[in-house]
């Protein structure tokens, strides 16, 4: 099997609850997605996305992930698509750094060894270890009745694990975390997350004046040796996101003890690929893991389930449904939600039917 052809798209995906809103004025309205389709010349086609959360999240940005598309797809036109690990090689050679531009390529060469193995995607990445993953919701940062009034609905529908966004004014932040942990059953998981929006000093301040509420602190700095610091001082549990962005970065996570969890993004290392190394290694090494991105809708979302369902339960926290997040469908078939649970689509691959009536005409395109 090679590839004789490569197809990408833009398609902008405006959220169903207004602008997503972080700590220090950070607000997207909609994610800017990249979907790639890459086809094979037995006319087996493989599907790819990745999204931005605007231009002030990551290292990021939708222009440029369009941009990088064009100057990689070349090099994998007569590739076998099912070579995944000397794909992602060959992508690092020919394009130095940006695992951002290589994410939704790289999603679509497996989506397409999936299906020429006639087996769902989660076969592939270790097979399926429950049949639905546990959601979380959001409660974006905002006036502290606001967002408390936003957990109580999250609780009313079902949802007992919630992520509230701090990293501003820290006094502030303390009232939101009191006011939203005061509106909803004790039993509820919250995981504050800054976003790296703090400082050492920013973040003891706040853990300091929180011991009393039962939560797990979320990437409170941007550094590895900052959010040390606070672990040191800290004895609640702790997430990093942002500082994981690579397997050496994982290890030094491990060796200097820094936190409990990860969350990998699927764009933020690069595609499947790399993400399943890291979360292999990862629960090997006692980590309890979350599988996301930065955003899309229902492909990368099918992307996500496959990846959190082939990790062991016991060592997964959650997981996200972004396809619910938008206003726009690009695919049928979508990851099933009921209630608080996600699964996966039937059928091989990633299992969605992506309707082309629906991206548009593609903005680059490139065949043999």
């Amino acid at each position: 099997m090679k590839i004789s052809a490569i197809r990408a798209y833009r398609v902008v995906q405006p959220f169903v609850d207004g602008p997503y809103r972080m700590s220090k004025g950070r607000v997207a309205d909609a994610f800017d997605s990249l979907i790639v389709e890459i086809v094979a010349d037995n006319d087996l086609t493989g599907w790819g996305e990745m999204a931005p959360l605007g231009n002030f999240y990551a290292p990021a940005f939708a222009a440029g992930a369009r941009a990088g598309v064009a100057e990689i797809a070349p090099h994998l036109i007569g590739r076998d698509p099912q070579a995944l690990a000397q794909t992602a090689r060959l992508m690092d050679t020919v394009f130095k750094g940006h695992p951002y531009v290589k994410s939704a390529l790289d999603m679509a060469c497996w989506d397409l060894a999936a299906k020429a193995a006639d087996v769902p995607l989660v076969t592939l990445l270790g097979g399926r270890e429950s049949e639905t993953a546990e959601l979380y919701k959001v409660v974006t940062h905002g006036p502290v009745v606001a967002m408390a009034k936003r957990a109580s609905e999250i609780v009313a529908q079902g949802f007992t694990r919630l992520q509230i966004k701090v990293g501003g004014v820290v006094r502030d932040d303390i009232e939101r975390v009191r006011a939203v942990a005061g509106a909803v059953p004790g039993s509820t998981v919250i995981f504050c997350d800054a976003n790296a929006g703090w400082t050492p000093f920013q973040a003891l301040q706040f853990a300091d004046a929180t011991r009393d509420i039962d939560y797990v602190f979320e990437q409170p700095c941007a550094s590895i040796e900052e959010n040390l610091v606070v672990r040191r001082a800290f004895g609640k549990p702790m997430v990093l996101d942002e500082s994981v962005g690579s397997l050496e970065d994982m290890l030094e996570i491990h060796a200097k003890g820094v936190a409990d969890g990860l969350t990998l993004k699927i764009s933020r290392i690069g595609g499947i690929t790399k993400t399943r190394l890291i979360r292999d290694a990862a629960v090997e090494l006692g980590f309890m893991i979350t599988v996301e991105d930065t955003g899309g809708a229902e492909i990368d979302t099918a992307a996500m389930a496959h990846l959190s369902l082939s990790t062991p339960e016991e060592r997964r926290l959650h997981a996200i449904a972004f396809h619910e997040w938008v206003t726009v469908r690009t695919a049928s078939n979508a990851p099933p939600v009921t209630g608080s649970r996600m699964g996966i689509p039937d059928g091989a691959g990633l299992g969605i039917d992506v309707r082309h009536d629906l991206l548009g005409k593609p903005f680059f395109e490139i065949a043999a």
